[in-house]
């Protein structure tokens, strides 16, 4: 389990289509130039699916967030739209929430 973190926090895995501003922000500010192999975390879902996600943490939630090209987009297009207007150890755990 990472420093600091709670085995009480509320884990949620969320598809990008899914993603709230709030939500954006924290994913830009933890990977401002973007995701690389390392920042990807793989596992089987309960269906059997192979899932990658990239990891962002709340005060009390720990989100995964499916990796997708569409992802990527999103990101770089959120980061560029707020630029112009200038404003979980779970290795071996499958205990997630689907949103």
């Amino acid at each position: 389990m990472k420093k600091g973190m709670s085995g009480n926090m509320k884990r949620v895995i969320v598809d990008y289509k899914k993603l709230n501003a709030p939500l954006l922000d924290l994913l830009v500010e933890r990977y401002p130039d973007g995701y690389g192999d390392r920042d990807i975390i793989s596992f089987r879902n309960a269906q059997g699916e192979w899932v990658e996600c990239i990891e962002v943490t709340t005060e009390d939630t720990m989100y995964l967030v499916k990796v997708s090209k569409r992802l990527t987009t999103a990101m770089e297009e959120y980061d560029d739209n707020d630029s112009d207007e200038d404003e979980i150890d779970i290795s071996g755990s499958n205990d997630f929430e689907e949103e």
